[in-house]
């Protein structure tokens, strides 16, 4: 039994009228306020290797105007040539395996590359991760294609950027544990001093700033919502083996790092000329049950069902990006969640195997869900979601989850370097692709089929990049599962508009097939923007996207975000946050507006899938808003009527 769909949506769709400021309102989903910005396809290179991460990260050095490609399973960077963007041509390929370090150890068979970046003077590093992950990685540094230097690193090497200066590499060193938690490696951050002269580096060049001042002998205590859980080696260093550094993001005076901990949902704060970590910064919790944060939750309901639901959601954001808005920093993160799932330790369970093997739900704290707990857990409300065991859990002589923690938040958001939250996209990801792809909507990047992500982080945005046009930011996010980009005008942080959505994906190619080559772009992975400067074409940004299971590089050409946009034309479709009623896959609602017939360049959609956010809608202020949720929600409720009615005849 769904759970009262039509009372619940008039509800949720009411409550729009008074959501927080935080997140995603209707005014900030019609693309108001920039020009009409639009992306579109310029060439493709294919690496015709499927589902082996051959695409992963993607760095761009305009001085040669080349791609340097992360391969990671064959342990080497693939260089493309973009002289000319509409046929990306592999040139070579920078080999690791082999090359000497510092230390006399050598990069060994079996390794793993796993991060890329360029220097303005064409200095290419590259993280590698040993076999196994557990031991000390390396940075490999190339010029001109070749070897030059090669320093010892941290465990699992993740990520690694230059900074604005180009004097110092920063590596966030991931430092997963072995399967059986026989060996846990510190977390870390590697500080590598690139000033001088390449060839001549040595161990010396390389500090490490470290988490052990959280440790129970550190004499720092560590915040209540950083989450350290699971097993440990060493009680002694049970924060520092816990804390496991996924990406880094650097202030625009290089003085600053900040470092995504994605299992911790926190972000650690990095001083970069003393290589130490000054703060670390808990993220909190994304409030499922609010207006403006609904997700679906279920991948056995046969339905697009975008609701408000008791569980909270732990962001752990794996990409991140820092820009500069009126003088101040602020952070940019995918909140793409991951979980600790090892065969020494899994904290990952569905909601109905939490109940059955580790604790019952507590009964007050669901005694508002319609039916109680066991209406709850079954597979078309919260049964199949996955959430974590290490969090929610009320200890006594009858423990019991009094709250229940899914893993990401869905969405992307904007961050104060202090670690407040100033904006989240709350449900705009599930509601826009839902809206473009309904018989696809929560797809898998790996098969096409209906709803089959929606119990696990559903889109699962990974990546984010942030980039100028004409004076305005905008943020680019990649959605792992579904595919394509995100495109939001971020210029005014707290108040961030949607712009535009965009899919290099063909949905009527079974990736499953032989024929998966045609399938377009599958599992956008890193995302890199070319400034208009720094591009191959004159005076045109452009935006690269690394596929890790379709092994494609994609290269958009970016147009427009010139100005204020014109009022919507009659007969334009517009976009709109309202909840979306329940609607078995292929059959339409009347309550949202046909986002994907072509239209013109304010709006629609174009031949590459581009769904753009025209304009009008927040020219209307309140009343407007109300009028249009008003007439939403006659709509909603006459669509879940006529539903219901359908249900009780087939029954």
């Amino acid at each position: 039994m769904r759970r009262l769909s039509v009372t619940a949506l008039a509800a949720t769709t009411l409550a729009l009228l008074a959501a927080p400021p935080a997140l995603a309102q209707p005014d900030r989903l019609d693309g108001h306020g920039p020009g009409p910005l639009s992306l579109s396809v310029l060439g493709t290179h294919a690496s015709g290797v499927y589902d082996a991460s051959a695409a992963e990260i993607v760095a761009h050095d305009p001085g040669r105007q080349q791609l340097f490609v992360v391969n990671a399973a064959a342990a080497r960077i693939d260089v493309l040539d973009i002289a000319d963007p509409t046929t990306p041509t592999l040139v070579s390929s920078l080999e690791t395996v082999g090359v000497p370090a510092a230390d006399g150890s050598a990069v060994g068979d079996g390794a793993v590359v796993n991060s890329v970046d360029v220097r303005a003077d064409g200095l290419v590093a590259v993280a590698v991760e040993a076999d196994p992950k557990t031991d000390a990685g390396w940075v490999v540094f190339y010029v001109d294609g070749e070897p030059r230097d090669a320093v010892r690193v941290g465990s699992l090497p993740d990520m690694l950027t230059f900074t604005p200066d180009g004097d110092t590499l920063l590596v966030a060193n991931e430092g997963e544990p072995a399967e059986d938690y026989s060996v846990d490696p510190e977390g870390s951050v590697s500080v590598v001093d690139v000033a001088g002269v390449i060839g001549e580096l040595t161990q010396d060049d390389v500090r490490t700033a470290d988490f052990r001042a959280w440790d129970p002998d550190g004499g720092r205590e560590l915040p209540a919502d950083v989450r350290v859980f699971g097993p440990t080696t060493d009680p002694q260093r049970r924060v520092s083996e816990n804390l496991e550094p996924e990406y880094v993001a650097v202030d625009a005076t290089g003085a600053t790092a900040y470092v995504a901990l994605q299992e911790a949902n926190a972000v650690a704060v990095v001083d970069i000329a003393a290589a130490e970590v000054t703060d670390i910064l808990p993220l909190g919790f994304k409030d499922h049950s609010l207006p403006g944060a609904e997700l679906d939750v279920s991948n056995r309901d046969g339905a697009i069902a975008i609701e408000s639901w008791p569980i909270k959601g732990v962001y752990q954001p794996d990409g991140m990006a820092a820009y500069e808005a009126d003088g101040a920093t602020y952070l940019v993160t995918a909140n793409e969640g991951d979980s600790r799932d090892w065969a020494g330790y899994g904290e990952e369970y569905r909601v109905a195997d939490l109940v059955d093997e580790v604790a019952p739900l507590c009964e007050d704290a669901f005694a508002d869900f319609p039916g109680g707990v066991e209406e709850l857990v079954a597979e078309e409300n919260l049964g199949r979601l996955n959430v974590t065991a290490a969090d929610g859990l009320r200890e006594g002589d009858e423990p019991c989850y009094e709250e229940l923690y899914s893993f990401g938040g869905r969405s992307f958001s904007i961050w104060t370097t202090d670690g407040e939250q100033v904006f989240d996209s709350g449900a705009d990801f599930e509601r826009i692709t839902a809206e473009r792809y309904p018989e696809m909507f929560n797809s898998n990047h790996t098969e096409n089929t209906f709803d089959n992500r929606s119990d696990d982080k559903g889109p699962e945005p990974e990546g984010v990049t942030v980039g100028t046009v004409h004076d305005r930011t905008y943020a680019f996010i990649g959605l792992e599962r579904i595919g394509g980009v995100m495109v939001y005008d971020v210029t005014e942080p707290a108040s961030a508009e949607f712009v535009r959505y965009v899919n290099n994906r063909d949905f009527s190619v079974d990736p499953e097939s032989e024929d998966w080559r045609r399938a377009g772009d599958l599992g956008a992975e890193g995302l890199t923007f070319i400034a208009a400067e720094d591009s191959p074409l004159p005076d045109t940004p452009l935006l690269a996207v690394a596929n890790e299971v379709s092994g494609t590089t994609t290269l958009f050409r970016i147009d427009g975000g010139d100005g204020p946009g014109g009022p919507t034309e009659p007969g334009e479709p517009t976009e709109s946050s309202a909840p979306r009623p329940t609607v078995p896959p292929g059959e339409s609602t009347p309550a949202i507006p046909d986002t994907t017939a072509p239209t013109g360049p304010d709006g629609g959609t174009d031949n590459d899938g581009d769904v753009a956010a025209p304009d009008g809608l927040a020219d209307t202020g309140v009343d407007g808003r109300g009028l249009l949720l008003g007439g939403l929600l006659l709509l909603s409720a006459g669509a879940g009527l006529w539903l219901l009615g359908r249900r009780r005849n087939a029954a």
